[in-house]
């Protein structure tokens, strides 16, 4: 491959094997990725840093993990120098002073060349990929169509074939649900896994970082060079070597799974249930797995999760609330209006029992079998210009609903991972699987054995553009 091909069309893992070789160098890579994403009509980088990252390229260390791979960085996640606009008008003209405890790691021990911002949602708290700062990221599988969110940009910048690998984050599906549609793996690891700091935010303890990947082993490689403790997270978790390594090692047989599309909440539609009870069937065969039938019903967890992740978003506009209300996304000032109307003493309380009637239902699923599968998203990718529940046709568009498959997971802090299966009309389907805490290799395996199984596009057609 020269680089008058485009970028690298494989996952980032066989791109740091073509640097090592000297069948690609970093230089060339970048530039490519460079002219892709300057031709590009997707929208999903928002902000370039061409200059340092062109430096960056010239000196990388192809022996590092990641070294000399160009990387999109959602643009959520604070890099020292760079827009800290938080995908919002209101901080348009902030730069961040620092940068995340993982983006550090992913410099140093990683290896990578930071190219620029992706899109994501304002303050990430809607699962679409448009915002009032930045404009629409629109999915390189279906013109028109959304790359979820919040994560969208980083996932349509990978599946565009712009570049191989993005920085995300997940606190109510915002890994999963893009990575379902637009065909891409989506991890999100046990809460913890990842360290959020510095400047952690504790409360309420469903957010956690990752990436938008193309293939297993990169998501594996990922929690390599950016997972282990961090004292300004408290939270996290002690750091566990060998994540790419041990892929394929664990002892799958036997494994009690229940497949339940729905989680016995959301709306689904007819064809995407059967295509994951026909996944999840063909997985437990493949794997030795034994399917049982159980009733899983969880309760309603979108008001708990928007009051509970509201608290934050208001701390972060101390002193600019409520006069900012007309620079952001109607849906975000309406949930703050919300917010200040409904949050009381009484109110805190019925949120903190919905909590704990979700982690008893997780714990009553994981009491009765070791993996829950469901569906990542009720459908495929909607509209991208759609901000609220809309009728597209004959069809509704129900925000709230295309979270509830996703946001049990976050409340619980179970670690879960989207793979592609069967697409729908041309468009990617996502099926998630679900595990107890800790165990995050288990569901890697899982996705392994469904890769090689059912293998994926690593782009979407067409793409590069």
């Amino acid at each position: 491959m020269t680089v008058t091909d485009g970028p690298w069309a494989g996952d980032a893992c066989s791109l740091v094997e073509a640097f090592r070789s000297g069948e690609r160098s970093p230089a060339e890579e970048l530039e490519a990725s460079l002219a892709a994403i300057g031709r590009s009509e997707l929208g999903a980088f928002v902000w370039m840093d061409e200059e340092r990252a062109r430096a960056r390229a010239a000196t990388a260390d192809v022996t590092l993990p990641f070294g000399g791979v160009p990387v999109g960085i959602k643009a959520l996640e604070p890099v020292e120098g760079w827009p800290y606009t938080e995908e919002s008008l209101v901080f348009a003209d902030r730069i961040a002073s620092y940068s995340s405890t993982s983006h550090r790691r992913l410099l140093a021990r990683g290896g990578i060349v930071p190219v620029g911002q992706t899109l994501a949602s304002e303050f990430g708290g809607l699962n679409v990929s448009t915002n009032k700062i930045h404009g629409t990221c629109t999915n390189p599988w279906g013109e028109g169509r959304s790359a979820g969110g919040s994560s969208g940009g980083s996932s349509a910048a990978v599946a565009g074939g712009l570049v191989t690998i993005a920085s995300g984050g997940d606190g109510g599906g915002s890994i999963r649900i893009p990575a379902g549609f637009c065909g891409l793996v989506g991890m999100k690891g046990t809460a913890g896994r990842i360290p959020r700091g510095p400047r952690t935010l504790i409360h309420p303890m469903t957010v956690v970082l990752g990436c938008q990947a193309r293939s297993v082993r990169d998501a594996a490689r990922w929690f390599d060079v950016a997972s282990g403790y961090d004292s300004r997270d408290p939270y996290s978790l002690p750091r566990i070597d060998g994540w790419e390594r041990d892929l394929g090692t664990q002892d799958l047989r036997g494994l009690r799974v229940a497949i339940a599309p729905t989680l016995g909440t959301a709306v689904v539609r007819q064809e995407i249930q059967d295509r994951v009870v026909s996944a999840g069937e063909a997985l437990a065969r493949d794997a030795g797995l034994t399917v049982v039938d159980l009733d899983v019903k969880f309760p309603k967890l979108d008001v708990a999760w928007a009051l509970g992740n509201l608290a934050g978003l208001r701390m972060d506009l101390e002193g600019l609330w409520p006069e900012c209300r007309d620079l952001l996304t109607p849906e975000i000032a309406f949930g703050l209006d919300m917010a200040e109307q409904l949050v009381n003493l009484e109110s805190n309380a019925r949120g903190e029992a919905t909590r704990t009637q979700a982690n008893e239902a997780m714990a009553a699923v994981f009491d009765q079998v070791d993996l829950l599968i469901c569906a990542t998203n009720p459908d495929v990718a909607f509209p991208a210009h759609v901000t609220t529940n809309t009728r597209v046709g004959d069809q509704k568009v129900d925000i709230g609903n295309n979270g509830a498959l996703t946001i049990p997971a976050n409340i619980t802090g179970n670690p879960a991972v989207s793979v592609p299966i069967e697409p729908f009309d041309g468009l990617p389907v996502g099926m998630q699987i679900i595990a107890p805490h800790h165990h995050d290799q288990i569901l890697l395996d899982l996705a392994l054995r469904m890769e090689r199984s059912c293998p994926w596009p690593l782009t979407a057609p067409g793409s590069p553009l």
